[in-house]
């Protein structure tokens, strides 16, 4: 990651608290339509906006950092946690009322949009509701499992297994087979465990399938088991050692691809993988799931009515849930903030068109993302010019991420589409003028960036961690537990309002609006 300062950034953030700006007249600005912003932190008549707008209008400024650097309230007042809290608030409120959740085809999903499209139409947005069928996945109870012999074990969800999404349901205590496995592991990606119908001769029916992580898809592995008349399937991790995403130890979790697996699915470790492959082994794996292929939801897009309609600066964060809690920081903090920021965006006279999207189902694959750019004409495409992405920006043991537009690491995945490394850098420069640690984070498409790169269009943003652990060396760095999850409450129900970190909060809110702003005014945008 580079490190030198590419923006002119002026050393502020976004504040908790709102200060109190001195009310003048704006008298020689050309008259524009006033769009509705509900409950504005600040005024058009208030002197550091009016100097903003004039300069902005004046001067069609390439960088709105340069048009606000000298009256650095501006920025503080323009986007307010408070009102990002109670965005937080309503979603909690939204998921309490609805089961728990606001996962995508459910009704606190449902509800979830219409408060976010209903905000963002009174502010003035050309509101689109892009609907898309997609194949539904939700436990109606929590999944088990547990080694009966030779000694009982009970293992723990989302540490010790996850449920693979488009498992099938069933309950079974049967003796674990072992099929094709590759231990000690070989190179990465080696494994062929599973991947052909060979590998299940004389496999005894109603026998869990264990196996591992490689070369081909886990939707091909569970669909041979099944076809060979298994009971069940565990699917550990491949077992090679690396950083982040690369560790090939940890956790396993994972996507069948569609509902075509009647049987249950669970991922697990490397570690409980080579456990359970020991002679003699019996597990008791119970599983209660719920799929519909032909599930809709929609997507929420929002389109400012200024600026040029051929250079889109696109924003998004995904909207939904997991089934298992409300995802208060999974997405909440994200969706909260984007929507917050568009709310204020909606008062400027930008030079760049602004379009803010809240996708539905991120979770299960990200699949609002995926649709709404595969239905792009080519046309339409060509003019999004960048995109930004925030997931999960206020987790309570944070690392403060940045995309790695430029793979300046040279590890793990490629750099993004040209034009991403201008937007790292820009976030480099705003957590260094804050004074604030950063570090790298790769594009590793588990997030709704992933079809945007895959369209070529540049991309970026900023995260503080799922269900990594955290480093002593980060700990030292940017506080918090070492050898303790960024998010430990991820996909489960404790992602609840409690479990927002403030500082990360406020700190990654002013992330969004300083980039958001900034791109809104740029003259010369990434792509």
């Amino acid at each position: 990651m580079r490190t030198r300062a590419h923006w002119a950034l002026p050393a502020v953030l976004v504040t908790a608290s709102a200060v109190a700006l001195s009310a003048a007249p704006v008298s020689a600005l050309p008259a524009e339509p006033a769009p509705v912003v509900s409950a504005p932190v600040v005024s058009a008549s208030s002197p550091p906006l009016e100097q903003a707008v004039r300069a902005a209008r004046a001067t069609q400024a390439t960088r709105i950092a340069r048009v606000i650097a000298p009256d650095p309230v501006l920025r503080r007042q323009m986007v307010t946690v408070p009102f990002v809290r109670r965005h937080l608030q309503t979603f909690q409120e939204i998921a309490d009322a609805n089961g728990g959740n606001r996962a995508a085809g459910t009704s606190g999903y449902d509800a979830s949009a219409a408060y976010v499209a209903g905000r963002l139409r009174r502010a003035g947005y050309a509101v689109t509701l892009q609907e898309f069928e997609f194949p539904f996945f939700r436990e109606i109870t929590e999944t088990t499992v547990s080694r009966v012999s030779p000694q009982p074990k009970v293992y723990t969800r989302e540490t010790d297994f996850t449920t693979m999404v488009y498992s099938g349901s069933g309950r079974v205590t049967a003796a674990v087979r072992p099929v094709d496995l590759t231990l000690p592991p070989g190179a990465v990606n080696t494994s062929t465990s599973g991947c052909e119908a060979g590998d299940f001769a004389g496999f005894p029916p109603g026998d869990i399938a264990l196996v591992q992580r490689g070369t081909c898809t886990f939707q091909v592995k569970a669909e041979n088991a099944q076809a060979a008349g298994a009971g069940g399937v565990i699917i550990f991790n491949e077992g090679q050692e690396g950083e982040g995403d690369a560790d090939r130890r940890r956790l396993l979790r994972g996507n069948l691809g569609a509902p075509n697996t009647r049987i249950p699915v669970v991922g697990t470790t490397f570690a409980i993988g080579q456990e359970l492959s020991a002679p003699g082994t019996t597990v008791s794996l119970v599983a209660n799931t719920q799929s519909d292929p032909k599930r809709r939801t929609r997507n929420v897009l929002a389109e400012s009515r200024r600026g040029d309609p051929s250079k889109v600066v696109m924003v998004g964060a995904h909207l939904d849930s997991v089934d298992e809690g409300p995802g208060i920081n999974d997405n909440g903090s994200g969706s909260a903030a984007v929507l917050e920021t568009a709310l204020k965006a909606a008062m400027l006279p930008t030079v760049n068109r602004l379009r803010f999207a809240f996708w539905g189902a991120e979770e299960l694959g990200l699949l609002g993302s995926q649709h709404y750019v595969t239905s792009l004409p080519p046309e339409e495409k060509a003019k999004i010019k960048m995109y930004l992405n925030f997931d999960m920006i206020a987790s309570p043991n944070y690392v403060f991420s940045i995309y790695d537009g430029d793979d300046s690491d040279a590890v793990g995945s490629p750099a993004g589409p040209p034009g991403s490394d201008e937007i790292e850098k820009f976030f480099e420069s705003y957590y260094t003028a804050a004074g604030l640690p950063y570090t790298g984070d790769d594009f590793t498409g588990r997030s709704d960036y992933g079809p945007f790169i895959a369209a070529g269009i540049p991309s970026g943003g900023v995260f503080t961690g799922a269900e990594e652990i955290k480093t002593a060396e980060e700990a030292q760095r940017f506080g918090g537990t070492a050898g303790t999850a960024y998010d430990p409450c991820y996909h489960q129900a404790c992602d609840t309002i409690d479990n927002i970190d403030a500082r990360a909060l406020t700190v990654n809110t002013g992330a969004i609006a300083a980039a958001t702003f900034a791109y809104a005014y740029a003259a010369d945008l990434p792509g």
